[in-house]
């Protein structure tokens, strides 16, 4: 009789278990299809956006309304670039390993800008090396509009003492070079591919790319829900005979 009713106890604790098991994996993977709906509207979206003419970038009355839907619009500033107040960003490009060159950029409008105008390799990160682009005319950009990217990288923190920067974090930057940050838009700009005088940095070599392996993980998740339901008709199957 205790025999039984042991067994009748672990039936009830299998069925359980594995009950609980097919109903998360499943959850999951439908939670996975969620989240490629979500990335597939974004792709969509961005490619919208990057088909658009280019606008004027978003002014101060319109900054407390911009988000991560305003990603990669094409903007257009006019200003003047303060070259001495530059910062290079570490990067990994086509053209191998250097600097992202944010130089703030003091709008006609008012408002100060930091303008990722391109990459520099080691051989050009000073500016002596590029004297040409660091003239102090009136300059026309024309770009993506990026959201701040706050605080560094997953393993890498951005260290404004040691002026070492590994996200383009627009308020470090801004108030590591002492810029008002009441007159910084929250936002930076990646350059096009207009060429600047001597050749460096280079612009335009903004990535578009979104990661989307969500139906991978979802098939994944529902062979694992799969799994576990014919492991279980396996093991009652084995029990009864």
């Amino acid at each position: 009789m205790a025999f039984a009713q042991r067994s009748r106890f672990r039936d009830a604790l299998l069925i359980l278990l594995a009950s609980v098991l097919f109903a998360g994996f499943c959850s999951l993977g439908t939670w996975q299809l969620y989240r490629r709906e979500w990335k597939l509207d974004l792709i969509a979206q961005v490619d919208r956006q990057l088909a658009r003419q280019p606008v004027s970038a978003p002014a101060r009355d319109a900054w407390a309304t911009l988000d991560a839907n305003h990603a990669y619009l094409p903007v257009q500033v006019s200003g003047t670039y303060l070259h001495d107040r530059e910062t290079l960003v570490q990067a990994m490009t086509a053209h191998g390993s250097g600097y992202w060159l944010l130089t703030p950029l003091q709008t006609a409008q008012g408002f100060i800008v930091l303008i990722n105008r391109g990459f520099v390799d080691s051989a050009h990160r000073d500016p002596g090396s590029r004297p040409e682009a660091q003239r102090g005319d009136l300059a026309e950009v024309k770009g993506l509009l990026r959201i701040s990217e706050p605080h560094g990288r997953m393993l890498q923190r951005n260290d404004a003492e040691g002026d070492w920067w590994y996200s383009r974090d627009v308020y470090a930057i801004g108030a590591a070079r002492g810029l008002k940050i009441d007159d910084l838009a929250p936002y930076f700009i990646d350059a096009d591919r207009t060429p600047n005088p001597g050749g460096w940095p280079v612009g335009g070599l903004t990535v578009v790319q979104f990661r989307n392996t969500h139906l991978m993980y979802a098939l994944t998740w529902y062979a694992l829900a799969l799994m576990t339901a014919v492991c279980a008709w396996l093991a009652f199957a084995r029990r009864s005979e």
